[in-house]
């Protein structure tokens, strides 16, 4: 179906722009009408010979874009202004193309009938399924201008945690980066002509030695190869982390790396706790809470924990029971949800263990560097350790080789 471009008037005579999808300019016209706008021009969108739109799918939106966003609906919607004219605003206050054509979709879509998590739901290259979740969630709690002010922080602090987790491997890069490049020489200058010299002597050259004039041998002959094992093991593993299977098992994976599998255990749990408390305050069902609670997990091994317990729960036990036989979370949840239940002030605890895990959050992200120092350290010596052993091992054999006896 072609694709129209709209100039209009609202009813105060403010321009409006945008797009959709029409059978012919007559009925474009008629549905920016039933928008309750003038129509002004409409023209079908060309398309370029080089699609230009195929390649703006494939470029995301910053970090910093969606930040602000989120923060500006927030306040829009605090504020008491319609959802629409919200939107309509942003749209003209928002720089990035790619983001202003997004949000314009958007209030197509909500001016349509759709809801806001639905609309976002349709950009899954902007909004994660967690953002979706979420904005659910606030939906169904009548709590969108909480849980956006929540996405915001937990946005900022993800994208502070990957600024950290530079800053602290930062150093350590740099050396590893140096230490390849030597590797590079030695491999492919220097390790060759030992090899030559050391064999005039009938010597053996030490395993270290060996193993880099393999490497040498493998690069040169057979580069190709590397490249296209290299390349099929990606694909391979993006192919297969999308799977149901592949997924639950790398998301397993994730909870148990050193240093970062406690912080990604610890957001799930404040993410969780918050939610489930949030909705259960504002009175929603306990099966239609666990299911927007799972939602707005990013663990599909979590997310399989809270499906059990939604179930559980429908058989008739009670939360803290399924939890406790979970194994995933952790026992200050387990126990806060039973206090929550012998007390009847379960949305009081869960915002106890929210803060508690924002709290634990912030301080594993301050020490990350000295966290992750340990490991580096350890990576880099071996690296240094082996060439050291490749250089000098046969330095110290030829020496003994060529002593006069």
């Amino acid at each position: 179906m072609p694709i129209y471009k709209y100039k209009a008037r609202d009813k105060f005579g403010k321009a409006v722009n945008g797009v959709m999808e029409a059978s012919g300019s007559e009925m474009a016209a008629g549905q920016v009408h039933d928008l309750g706008y003038i129509p002004v021009s409409i023209q079908e969108k060309k398309k370029d010979v080089i699609s230009l739109d195929f390649l703006q799918r494939y470029r995301t939106v910053s970090v910093e874009d969606l930040i602000l966003f989120t923060r500006q609906l927030s306040t829009l919607i605090s504020a008491g202004i319609p959802m629409l004219s919200g939107l309509n605003s942003l749209a003209e206050q928002t720089e990035d193309k790619r983001m202003k054509e997004t949000i314009n979709t958007i209030k197509n879509d909500i001016e349509e009938g759709s809801s806001l998590s639905d609309a976002l739901s349709r950009h899954p290259r902007v909004f994660s399924q967690l953002y979706v979740g979420m904005i659910q969630a606030g939906e169904t709690a009548g709590t969108l201008n909480e849980i956006l002010d929540r996405l915001a922080s937990i946005t900022e602090h993800e994208k502070d945690t990957k600024a950290r987790v530079k800053e602290a491997t930062r150093y350590p890069k740099m050396v590893i980066t140096a230490i390849s490049v030597a590797f590079i020489v030695l491999v492919t200058f220097v390790i060759p002509k030992f090899a030559t010299i050391f064999t005039k002597f009938g010597g053996t050259l030490p395993l270290p030695t060996r193993v880099m004039i393999g490497i040498n041998y493998i690069i040169l002959h057979y580069w190709y190869l590397m490249v296209a094992a290299t390349a099929a093991i990606v694909l391979g593993f993006h192919w297969y982390t999308n799977t149901r299977l592949g997924r639950l098992r790398w998301d397993g994976l994730k909870l148990r790396i050193p240093v970062f599998g406690p912080l990604f255990l610890k957001i799930a749990m404040s993410r969780f706790a918050h939610i489930l408390g949030m909705l259960m305050r504002s009175g929603v069902p306990i099966l239609d809470t666990l299911k927007i609670t799972s939602d707005t997990i990013d663990n599909t091994v979590i997310i399989r924990e809270v499906q059990k317990l939604r179930e559980g729960v429908m058989g008739g036990s009670r939360l803290s029971q399924p939890l406790k036989e979970s194994g995933i979370f952790t026992p200050m949840v387990v126990q806060m949800i039973s206090v929550g239940e012998q007390s009847g002030k379960m949305d009081e605890m869960m915002t106890k263990v929210s803060e508690y895990y924002d709290l634990e959050v912030e301080y594993t992200i301050k020490n990350l560097s000295t966290l992750i120092e340990p490991i580096l350290i350890v990576i880099i010596g071996g690296m240094v350790l082996f060439l050291a052993l490749a250089i000098f091992l046969p330095m110290w054999d030829m020496a003994s080789l060529v002593r006069p006896r």
